[in-house]
């Protein structure tokens, strides 16, 4: 930490009195920084062990404040570090709110700010790709069945080269299952690819802490270009997040396919992150694993 400090002084031109960890997912860590007198500085430092992250965040969050309505952290610079370890970071603007995790007591404001959410995210989902589809780095001419199952080929072959020791057999065989369905699995699917938040959970929802009212959507994902229905499957059918899912389906009806094919998703991003970032989330992948099999034959 001591380490991370002192870089960090140097690039801003400033002495900082500490850097506190915020979050941490998988790919990267968020750090408040805070001057030599104590108080938090207007922005804040997010860590990536894995080069070329920092700059696709860059650009995914620069495009989404272009094309968007809902407001999302500005980029004010980004930091290629050869410290050991090597790494990188961004340097974002601080916003002053909460995590919409938080959840009111207050059912009329909740479903205020889930009108906000799901309002500005429609705002999003109008901007058509005119054919392009994928990753931040990665967009091609294509459909979406079609370039889904070629990044879930790269996962399954990455996957059997590095053989992580707790990955069972059965894990290998419902991979393997849902690979053989995959025709099946996305017959008939013709929905346009727009843009895409990407990471879309209440934990990306930044809301003011006493009105509830949204401030900003944070976090975003890899994916730039892809159906509605991606955007939709890291909300649970329970509690809050139930309640947000519904209402946006309310707004905006998804194809039927949906019901199997949210736990695909959700079970390949979950190959996903373990490819990219050594992280494996169990109890996610099972739950997929079980509400995919039905649909399976």
């Amino acid at each position: 930490m001591e380490q991370l400090k002192k870089e960090l002084a140097i690039v801003l031109g400033k002495s900082l009195s500490r850097v506190e960890p915020i979050s941490e997912q998988p790919p990267a860590r968020l750090y408040a920084l805070y001057d030599e007198a104590g108080e938090p500085l207007p922005m804040m430092a997010k860590y990536y062990r894995h080069q070329g992250r920092a700059a696709l965040e860059a650009k995914k969050l620069a495009m989404l404040g272009h094309e968007g309505l809902i407001q999302v952290p500005a980029v004010y610079g980004l930091v290629l570090s050869q410290q050991p370890p090597v790494h990188e970071m961004l340097l974002l603007e601080r916003i002053k709110g909460i995590s919409a995790e938080a959840a009111s007591g207050d059912v009329s404001r909740r479903q205020q700010l889930f009108e906000q959410v799901v309002e500005g995210l429609l705002g999003w989902h109008r901007i058509q790709s005119h054919g392009l589809i994928g990753s931040v780095d990665s967009v091609q001419e294509n459909n979406w069945p079609v370039w889904y199952r070629q990044s879930v080929e790269v996962l399954w072959a990455t996957l059997g080269y590095l053989r992580p020791p707790f990955f069972t057999q059965e894990d290998r065989q419902i991979l393997f299952r849902s690979r053989a369905q995959f025709k099946r699995l996305f017959n008939d699917f013709d929905d346009p690819a727009v843009m895409l938040h990407g990471n879309f959970r209440l934990s990306s929802i930044i809301k003011e802490p006493h009105s509830d009212l949204l401030l900003a959507m944070a976090e975003p994902g890899n994916i730039l270009w892809g159906p509605r229905e991606y955007e939709l499957i890291y909300l649970s059918d329970q509690g809050v997040e139930g309640e947000l899912l519904r209402l946006y389906l309310s707004h905006a009806p998804v194809d039927d396919g949906f019901m199997w094919r949210r736990w695909l998703y959700q079970l390949w991003s979950c190959v996903d992150s373990l490819v990219h970032s050594g992280e494996f989330d169990r109890a996610r992948f099972d739950h997929a694993r079980n509400q995919l099999l039905p649909w399976l034959g």
